[in-house]
């Protein structure tokens, strides 16, 4: 139930960030919000399925160089077919998907879940440094446009410092922390058994974290991973062009991917936050917030269709295709 919970919660913070981004929209401006979705070229976004659908199966081969070391080659094949059914679980259920195509994997080709979950943190503690990357990137070629978005984000708050309902927050805080507290000491005895099976899985997971750092090939995997997010920042430079009066230069692709990057780790699939970040970055490189919100719109839901249409048939495609091999 708490799970439940907690991702209802956050999908509840992306549809209140669809309604508030679309309440920052003039009226005068609903007309071209519209006609730029309506006038989307929708052939650009061919390149884009494609880009990202080899993005995809570039994270599939790094995967399988990561369990390498642990001693498990599963069929590429397989390992394909499993990263692209765990996107399409994240849609749902943020992380799922991670957990899922660990089990998928394990089911078909005999490997242990719970060590190739370990493979799984390292391969996100990677992208997070890589996403660290890009923000240096995006810094380093939009220093000035960044400066001004962080100027105008502090004038905001300062202007709100004072507001009463910050304090209120302040004090939730400090209850719920409490109260969390309380419970887990009055709760210890029975969670003792939970702890020692955590212990048993972090032990997995702890393996397949350490298989990173004994790569055999090393060069191949930074390899990968660059061509990973080289790939992300194609299809986002090319999603750019979809609608018109927001096609940009590199350097606002990079941007762009940083913090909508951000948007997809806040929100289930980045709904809501994508657009949003994205729709705030173009306003800083001169395009107007409508348009900018119109082709945000436009490159999320080009993701989602992507993922919803690899990852249901490879749904279907991973029990036929393993059912013919036995």
């Amino acid at each position: 139930m708490g799970k439940f919970l907690k991702i209802g919660f956050f999908f509840l913070i992306g549809i209140l960030l669809i309604w508030w981004s679309l309440q920052q929209i003039p009226p005068q401006e609903w007309d071209k919000f519209t006609t730029a979705l309506k006038t989307t070229n929708y052939l650009m976004l061919v390149p884009v399925f494609i880009i990202l659908t080899f993005s995809h199966f570039l994270r599939a081969l790094r995967w399988r160089l990561i369990m390498e070391p642990l001693g498990y080659q599963p069929s590429i094949v397989n390992t394909f077919l499993a990263v692209l059914i765990g996107y399409l679980a994240n849609l749902a259920v943020p992380r799922l998907g991670e957990v899922l195509k660990c089990t998928l994997l394990s089911k078909y080709e005999k490997v242990p879940a719970e060590k190739i979950v370990g493979t799984i943190v390292a391969e996100r503690a990677f992208d997070v440094l890589s996403l660290g990357v890009v923000f240096v990137l995006a810094l380093t070629f939009q220093f000035d446009v960044i400066q001004t978005g962080w100027n105008e984000l502090n004038a905001q708050n300062t202007q709100q410092a004072n507001s009463p309902n910050n304090h209120f927050i302040l004090y939730a805080f400090i209850g719920f922390i409490s109260i969390s507290l309380l419970l887990l000491w009055i709760f210890k005895a029975k969670l003792q058994k939970i702890i020692i099976r955590i212990k048993q899985i972090i032990a997995g997971i702890w393996e397949g974290v350490i298989s990173a750092t004994k790569l055999k090939k090393q060069q191949l995997f930074f390899l990968y991973s660059f061509g990973i997010w080289f790939m992300y920042l194609l299809a986002t430079y090319i999603g750019l062009f979809g609608t018109e009066g927001t096609g940009s230069s590199f350097a606002t692709a990079i941007s762009c991917l940083a913090f909508a990057s951000v948007g997809m780790i806040i929100t289930p699939g980045g709904i809501g936050a994508y657009a949003l970040l994205m729709a705030m970055v173009l306003k800083l490189n001169g395009v107007s917030y409508t348009l900018g919100l119109a082709n945000g719109t436009v490159q999320w839901f080009a993701q989602f269709i992507i993922l919803l249409i690899l990852g249901g048939t490879s749904l279907l495609l991973l029990p036929i295709i393993n059912k013919k091999a036995n």
